[in-house]
């Protein structure tokens, strides 16, 4: 806290221990030089991590990221080999799948409705062949047992975790430190927070150092009531709903450049750019989304970072907390939503042919492709996934950091130049300084939970996510490892017996996941209305004919005036088909919802409702058949319950030797006058009634008998046998 103040004040610029890089210790067991040697080196990827080297060199808090991000990555190694299977199948039954082999089939001549008004022509389904095809690559009966499978895998992480982390704590004595105490030269502020870790909140106090001393000075006279902070939580509750709002702008920002994009590429008379239109606007739309997500990341974790610095918290643990919450909820908003919305919603509000839903009352709502929105929702998911690891990895993990470390090292090569001081060799301090400071773990912990998040939530749309996780995170640790050893100042080593609030965040949303994949699988797949028309509607039992079943009529004359196309090829056209369960012109309720279409409503809520309670059935299974606290802990907990026991019995024996012996030393040196009766009992220990009181012989005949002090259970404790959790400190791993 001191230090903190004085840095706070602009009295020092910087705190930090320094590098083991003395260059007086050439052993090779020099800490830093085994890190940088077997752990922050690329070609040692396939290398178990030192997990016990990185927490006696860093510190425990930097130590459990590590090994949870191992955990992580060790568990992924079973989800791509289940997820490249998925894939697998649905590649190997591409060309068997009878709903693509319908579309694909040029005799069956179903002829859809335009996709804009005016400029689009009628078209022919069979066009649509390579999406179908795609589509049935993610969307087959195998994603459904992948969805079930990731979400017991998102259980069976947790508790893996959890018994790794119990190991840990046990084996480096952290099961009762206290984490969450107050800064002592603070609390009188009511929890005026100061952070010497995190540079930008050292920018944000050297910049106010005036403002925050005036601050202080005003509130040490009295504690800050729930009055005070008041308007700080105002604050805090529009900021971040007014942030919420911004990423909903900016998604539908992106909403209107599809709709506008579409229709004018619909327009040009060139026939191949027409034929390529959901093609070209998918993918730009997901680079503009992108880089919004991008950028809007980089702004929220600063007005996070702003926000909770308002609401004065009075610890350490609590400031972190309230930081990583704030952050999370506006990072997982931002780099969700646009998947969201393909997911859920696209499609969904784009109303009918003859009675289409209209942005602005010109531009017509999009609308999913034939084959569906799950081959959109995959190529959203993979490109902001894999576009996020590959830019945030190598541009603000590696480039940025070089560069500001290239700017320093020129900064000081300048003053050093201009000073002209004596040539000398330069202080490991000095060398330290020129590297980048420690922001802290959030920056780490908050990209593997978004990946988190991509590889879970939305699993059942795209199979391969997990195995591009693995293969990020096998360069994410060697990176990060790298950086911590050879880009970084030494951070200052913190305790900490648990990775905090992180642990809450994954719990849920492994339970979000479960809900998310069941909406996924129901309503953006089309497995419920195959399941439906095979097992109801099929005369055969087959899947033939399901195109068909799944296409509504529409009589064009029904069209609005202008929304019919101007100069169509196909003049002898009277009906068209649209992807819905509606009532053909020719019926009494025209164009109303079919009975079809409420039959597999309801299969699709039962399939959320049965999939939900199956899954969360299976995860209690799951987390009540493994264990928390691994069986050899257990027993080394009872070894030294067991060596515990015997050493307060030992001490209560010896003891009660101690005061016999006293006593029997004052009933033998007793004159003779007060030697014992026939018949009369020895005193015996423990009763109070028979002890002697008062001035005895031994005494010196007057004064009171010293009495006789036990001694403490420390001192018998140092007797016990040496802990079996430290025997094998030096030679555990964790796996990478």
């Amino acid at each position: 806290p001191g230090i903190s103040t004085l840095i706070a004040k602009g009295v020092y610029d910087a705190a930090f221990p320094i590098h083991d890089v003395s260059v007086i210790f050439e052993s090779p067991m020099r800490h830093q030089l085994v890190l940088h040697e077997e752990w922050a080196k690329y070609s040692a990827f396939y290398k178990y991590q030192p997990i016990d080297l990185v927490r006696k060199y860093f510190g425990e808090k930097i130590g459990l990221y590590f090994a949870w991000l191992g955990v992580y990555t060790q568990l992924l190694i079973p989800a791509s080999i289940v997820g490249i299977i998925v894939f697998g199948y649905g590649v190997a039954t591409v060309d068997t799948n009878i709903p693509s082999l319908e579309m694909c089939d040029e005799r069956l001549n179903f002829t859809m409705c335009p996709l804009c008004d005016g400029a689009c022509d009628f078209w022919h389904l069979s066009t649509a062949c390579g999406t179908a095809r795609a589509s049935h690559l993610f969307d087959n009966p195998a994603t459904v047992f992948f969805a079930i499978f990731m979400s017991l895998w998102a259980v069976l992480f947790l508790e893996h975790w959890k018994r790794r982390q119990i190991s840990l704590s046990f084996s480096w004595d952290l099961t009762g430190i206290e984490e969450d105490e107050v800064n002592p030269e603070l609390s009188k502020h009511s929890g005026t927070h100061t952070n010497m870790q995190t540079s930008t909140h050292k920018t944000w106090q050297k910049n106010t150092s005036e403002k925050l001393s005036i601050f202080l000075q005003t509130i040490c006279v009295r504690k800050l009531t729930w009055k005070d902070r008041l308007p700080g939580y105002f604050i805090n509750v529009s900021s971040i709903l007014f942030m919420f709002g911004l990423t909903f702008s900016a998604v539908f920002g992106v909403i209107i450049y599809r709709i506008t994009v579409s229709a004018l590429m619909a327009m040009s008379p060139d026939p191949e750019t027409k034929s390529n239109v959901r093609v070209t606007v998918t993918a730009t739309a997901v680079i503009i989304n992108l880089v919004v997500i991008l950028i809007l990341d980089e702004i929220y974790g600063a007005v996070a970072l702003w926000l909770t610095e308002l609401e004065i918290p009075k610890t350490e643990t609590n400031f972190e907390e309230r930081l990583i919450l704030k952050a999370f909820l506006l990072k997982f908003m931002n780099a969700y939503a646009p998947i969201f919305y393909v997911a859920f919603f696209k499609g969904r509000f784009a109303g009918r042919p003859g009675n289409y839903v209209y942005v602005f009352n010109d531009y017509r709502m999009e609308e999913c492709a034939p084959g569906g929105c799950l081959i959109e929702l995959c190529i959203q998911l993979s490109i902001i996934m894999l576009g996020k690891q590959l830019i945030q990895n190598n541009i603000f993990e590696i480039g940025i950091p070089k560069l500001k470390k290239l700017v320093r090292a020129l900064k000081e090569k300048e003053s050093a130049q201009t000073e002209k001081e004596e040539e000398r060799p330069p202080q490991q301090w000095n060398l330290d300084y020129a590297l980048a400071p420690f922001e802290g773990l959030t920056p780490e912990y908050m990209e593997m939970i978004i990946q988190f998040g991509f590889v879970s939530l939305f699993v059942a749309s795209f199979p391969l996510a997990p195995l591009f996780a693995l293969l990020n995170n096998v360069i994410e640790i060697r990176l990060d490892a790298k950086k911590f050893v050879t880009e970084l100042r030494r951070p200052v080593a913190v305790r900490a017996k648990d990775i905090g609030i992180w642990y809450n965040i994954l719990s849920g949303m492994g339970k979000f996941s479960v809900i998310i994949n069941a909406f996924v699988i129901s309503f953006t797949s089309d497995f419920i209305p195959r399941l439906v028309y095979q097992y109801m509607y099929s005369q055969t039992g087959t899947m033939h004919g399901f195109i068909d079943h799944t296409l509504s009529y529409f009589n064009v004359s029904n069209f609005k005036p202008g929304t019919a196309p101007h100069n169509s090829e196909h003049g002898d056209i009277t009906v068209c088909r649209y992807k819905d369960y509606r009532e053909p012109p020719w019926s009494a309720d025209a164009y109303h919802f079919s009975k079809q279409y409420w039959c597999v409503l309801a299969a699709r809520l039962a399939f959320v409702i049965l999939f939900q309670n199956l899954v969360m059935f299976l995860s209690l299974v799951v987390a009540w058949v493994i264990p928390d606290i691994p069986k050899t802990i257990v027993e080394q907990l009872k070894r030294e319950k067991k060596l515990l026991v015997d050493v307060f019995l030992q001490e209560e024996k010896d003891k009660f030797q101690l005061i016999q012996s006293l006593f029997a030393k004052d009933a033998n040196l007793q004159p003779s006058s007060h030697m014992l009766q026939p018949g009369q009992s020895i005193p015996i220990p423990g009763r109070y009634s028979t002890l002697p009181s008062g001035p005895t012989a031994g005494d010196g005949g007057g004064g009171t008998r010293a009495r006789c002090r036990a001694a403490s259970f420390s001192q018998f404790s140092r007797k016990a046998p040496p802990s079996p959790r430290n025997e094998n400190e030096n030679s555990r791993h964790t796996a990478v």
